[in-house]
């Protein structure tokens, strides 16, 4: 089984492509019951934030995988295939691994170093484990990805070379200004109560807002979120935040009395429409600023029209960000990222012969099984100490035989191009394929109810 992965993002496609191409959550469970459920996919799981959408899967067939995940992509998405295509790229094997951990690195961000890609790849690693799409290969890939973005982010000044795309917009919404003292003492809504919402609040209460306001589909919610905020030892309790959580109905009052909206739902229309924008506007001189950080986008990009109004979505964001510059970090990060994937090849190389190596540990205990038992019938006078001490010594012949050469093909099959040893280790001692399939199946089974 070999690693694929097919996907577009902010590199290779356009926001608006992105956009109509954004899965909504629950067409992420769907999408990958139905990847699993594909002849050449055993395992799969889905990457999906503001700017990309990924499809991991282990695969037995490349051009198979590649034509199975590509119509996938489009069939649980807004855009058809004929439209994705040309945006989508395709890693495999080495170079899939290498995709993950540059992007759990922060390394193929909007904003270069970001930290927030960690905890997507950590929520879409909960997802395919709470449905059971992830097996062992997957299993691995995404831990070892947060291991290896954690590692960056801890030996290295990646931070330095950029923020989360909530503080870059922020930043952009300043214009020059520092955040803190722009945002100091004003009004702000939140519209949304998921990760990049509650990041946004609590960037915004750190900044020193006056009042908050959250708007949710499910006020709950944005209650839990408000309370997180003001309880003893959160951001806003020591200067006395006034936040408060109100129903999506409420969001056009509370509009005309913001001075700053960050709006990021899993709404599939808009959010806030251009009409009820300029509606909250009436009257109004004070500036308002308005941040989208939603895929596809809440807010009517028609708003920067509006006078006093000042918009950020994502495709300003990606414009902004192509000039951010680069940290000296970043060479040391791509060090990290090679010796990572180099790390993972070899582990993942060395596990693919250990069902061999189980299985003629299998066949030569099953040979010292039936010799002891042909032994009886010949010795049939032998003492129970008699007999336990020939099975001991026969067991012990066999042990250190084979110790040597399973030990040497671990450590040859770890190196690259070592796949082969497995293949020779099968017909030098003809051990039946589906025996070693058998303890793969187990170890995969294994893997996915652990997960």
């Amino acid at each position: 089984m070999s690693l694929l992965v097919v996907g577009l993002s902010h590199r290779s496609a356009p926001v608006s492509v992105l956009e109509r191409a954004a899965l909504a959550s629950e067409a992420r469970g769907k999408l990958l019951q139905d990847a699993v459920s594909a002849e050449p996919v055993t395992e799969a799981s889905v990457l999906s934030t503001c700017n990309r959408i990924e499809l991991y899967a282990d695969v037995d067939k490349f051009h198979a995988g590649v034509a199975e995940l590509s119509h996938l992509l489009a069939r649980h998405s807004g855009a058809g295939l004929e439209e994705l295509t040309p945006y989508l790229y395709v890693h495999y094997e080495d170079r899939a691994v290498h995709h993950l951990f540059s992007v759990a690195c922060g390394l193929d961000s909007m904003v270069v170093g970001e930290g927030q890609i960690l905890g997507q790849i950590k929520d879409a690693l909960a997802v395919a484990q709470e449905l059971h799409t992830a097996g062992r290969l997957l299993n691995d890939l995404f831990q070892q990805a947060l291991r290896v973005g954690k590692r960056a982010h801890s030996e290295t000044g990646i931070d330095k070379a950029g923020q989360s795309l909530v503080t870059f917009g922020l930043e952009q919404l300043a214009a020059g200004r520092d955040v803190e003292s722009w945002a100091q003492g004003k009004r702000a809504l939140v519209i949304g109560a998921g990760s990049m919402s509650s990041l946004a609040a609590t960037t915004l209460v750190r900044a020193g807002v006056g009042e908050l306001a959250i708007a949710n589909r499910t006020v709950e919610r944005a209650e839990r979120l408000v309370q997180l905020l003001t309880e003893p030892g959160g951001p806003g309790a020591a200067t006395g935040l006034g936040a408060r959580a109100v129903a999506m109905t409420s969001v056009p009052q509370e509009l005309a009395l913001a001075d700053i909206v960050v709006s990021c739902t899993g709404a599939t229309g808009l959010v806030l429409a251009g009409e009820m924008v300029a509606a909250a506007r009436e009257g109004n001189t004070a500036p308002l600023a308005l941040l989208d950080l939603a895929m596809p986008r809440d807010i009517d990009a028609a708003a920067h029209r509006i006078e006093g109004v000042h918009l950020v979505d994502i495709e300003s964001l990606a414009d902004a960000s192509a000039d951010a510059p680069m940290a000296a970090d970043v060479d040391k990060v791509r060090g990290i990222v090679s010796d990572e994937v180099a790390a993972f090849g070899a582990a993942q190389r060395a596990a693919h012969i250990t069902p061999t190596v189980v299985a003629l540990r299998t066949m030569a205990a099953d040979v010292v099984s039936s010799e002891i038992t042909r032994l009886d019938g010949r010795l049939p006078d032998l003492d129970d100490k008699q007999r336990a001490e020939i099975t001991q010594t026969v067991r012990r012949v066999v042990d250190k035989l084979l110790h040597a050469p399973t030990v040497r093909v671990k450590q040859l099959a770890s190196e690259p191009g070592g796949a082969g040893y497995a293949d020779a280790l099968r017909e030098l001692f003809d051990l039946d394929p589906e025996t070693v399939a058998a303890v793969s199946r187990a170890d995969t089974r294994d893997a996915r109810e652990r997960a």
